[in-house]
């Protein structure tokens, strides 16, 4: 038997759009408040899904303690509090950052 289990964890990003092609009343006009020099923060819910066989030893599809190592490693590390251009390496040569987090 197969069951699914979840782990939901939130973490706050920055991030700034404009388009340097632009002056800034289009920036403004165009990105409103995600175009604020200082930056503009989101509220993020990241939720991971693992679906698998209930271990017959352990009674676990895997252990939630692990999931949330992983999720602290690969994510909230990563991503929690940060300016998305200036900290994060996959973001900093993106012109409009308007990426998908993966």
């Amino acid at each position: 038997m197969n069951v699914t289990v979840f782990r939901r964890e939130h973490f706050n990003a920055a991030h700034r759009l404009n388009n340097p092609n632009w002056n800034e009343e289009t920036n403004r006009q165009i990105f409103g408040k995600c175009n604020n020099p200082n930056y503009h923060g989101h509220n993020y819910l990241l939720e991971v899904a693992v679906a698998g066989p209930i271990d017959s030893d352990t009674g676990y599809v895997i252990d939630m303690k692990i999931l949330s190592d992983i999720i602290k490693e690969e994510v909230t590390e990563r991503y929690d509090h940060k300016k998305t251009k200036f900290d994060i390496p996959e973001f900093e040569k993106s012109t409009l950052q308007q990426r998908t987090l993966q």
